[in-house]
């Protein structure tokens, strides 16, 4: 075949190689598996920078519980501390040193995908770190934190808006 119906068959789409079979676009990924995949990543590169590194086989609750906490440095939500003059208060009129957490909706989400995570890459509900109670202890200690500290919360069920520490609405 000539170089110019080489050019003319590719112009037209033809098929005489036999190599231009297009395989089928797998459907994107939703919002939530996106995220789940990318907690997912996050948390093996935790383990993996850990020193030894963590195999997903010795995987614990401890190293669940230490991820979490490293988490805590990214957090957005201010946590007033005991003796803080500002503790209680959702809306402080002056800045603080407290300092920011995650707060409790996300962790408990982070969690629920990263429990879902764990069982579709292999691990069994019986040993998933992420359904351990020391888990589940540790995201009330910290909606416990944020109820102390008035963070508004969105009831699952009716979809109201209430300042935790209070229970009440926020509006």
């Amino acid at each position: 075949m000539s170089g110019d119906q080489r050019t003319k068959d590719s112009a037209e789409g033809s098929s005489r190689s036999g190599g231009d079979h297009q395989q089928p676009q797998p459907a994107p990924l939703s919002r939530y598996e996106s995220q789940k995949r990318r907690d997912w990543n996050t948390f093996g590169q935790y383990l993996k920078n850990q020193r030894p590194p963590v195999s997903l086989s010795q995987c614990n609750c401890n190293h669940v519980l230490d991820f979490l906490r490293y988490l805590d440095q990214f957090g957005k939500t201010k946590v007033h501390l005991h003796g803080c003059v500002f503790f209680g208060q959702p809306d402080p009129p002056a800045p603080c040193t407290c300092p920011l957490r995650q707060a409790w909706g996300s962790l408990d989400a982070l969690i629920g995908r990263l429990r879902a995570a764990f069982e579709e890459h292999g691990g069994s509900a019986e040993t998933n770190p992420f359904g351990n109670g020391a888990i589940r202890d540790h995201n009330i200690g910290q909606m416990e934190l944020d109820f102390q500290n008035g963070k508004c919360w969105m009831c699952s069920f009716c979809f109201s808006t209430y300042y935790i520490a209070r229970f009440s609405p926020c509006r």
